[in-house]
């Protein structure tokens, strides 16, 4: 079923709101903590699982590197922060302090949950009709997640769900036209460059180096390119 994916994700991010809305309050920062960790190590291990998954090494390394090198003269990462900055201020203004709270957590949830690689490739995965692993992994991430950001903002966070329906909604569909483009080996490569990419997500996840993921995304795009160019 297409979509389906993104149905899951917009109920995982709910449920994960509601249980940080009643109970959050008493859960130990130590949980929190460790919680985290463990959603970094099993995003890592997808990661390294979809990076294995290549025919050839070369094309999404050497897409990879030409991509970040791209996102970097692009400024992506950037970029990214400065449209979630916009978002804050212009809320603030608009919002007394009372609920500033509320618009921060709404704000800050919204583009971890729709900013990343997992968005753009669980969108072509939930657009094919397969059963969608990475949008039932990304929203077991969101879930917790928005546990965490529900009881540190507030109510606010689990809003967030509707802009998951409405952003991964429009990239499934947008993903149906996009995975008519892509043969079989391109989206082996695509999803081995995504790898690359998830890997990164865990190592921010559990601090042990922080890597721009903004930066990494044209390699998404440059890696099947690669591959419809020389490929045989």
């Amino acid at each position: 079923m297409r979509g389906l994916g993104t149905l899951i994700n917009t109920a995982t991010v709910l449920v994960g709101g509601s249980v940080g809305y009643f109970v959050g309050h008493r859960i130990k920062e130590e949980l929190r903590t460790i919680v985290v960790q463990v959603i970094g190590l099993a995003t890592m291990i997808m990661g390294l699982r979809d990076a294995m998954g290549t025919h050839n090494l070369v094309f999404p390394l050497v897409g990879m590197v030409v991509g970040a090198i791209i996102g970097e003269l692009l400024k992506v990462e950037e970029r990214l922060e400065a449209i979630g900055e916009w978002l804050k201020r212009r809320f603030s203004k608009k919002d007394t302090e009372h609920n500033n709270t509320f618009v921060q957590g709404f704000v800050t949830a919204t583009l971890l949950f729709c900013i990343g690689p997992l968005t753009i490739l669980g969108a072509i995965e939930d657009a094919s009709g397969r059963t969608p692993q990475l949008y039932i992994i990304k929203g077991t991430l969101d879930g917790f997640m928005s546990i965490i950001f529900t009881t540190v903002y507030g109510i606010g966070a689990a809003f967030s769900a509707i802009s998951v329906l409405v952003v991964q909604g429009l990239l499934t569909l947008g993903g149906t036209g996009i995975d008519s483009l892509l043969n079989d080996r391109m989206r082996i490569e695509l999803f081995s460059a995504g790898g690359f990419t998830v890997l990164a997500i865990g190592l921010n996840l559990l601090d042990i180096k922080k890597i721009k993921l903004g930066s990494l995304l044209p390699g998404l795009v440059v890696t099947p390119l690669l591959v419809a160019l020389f490929a045989r």
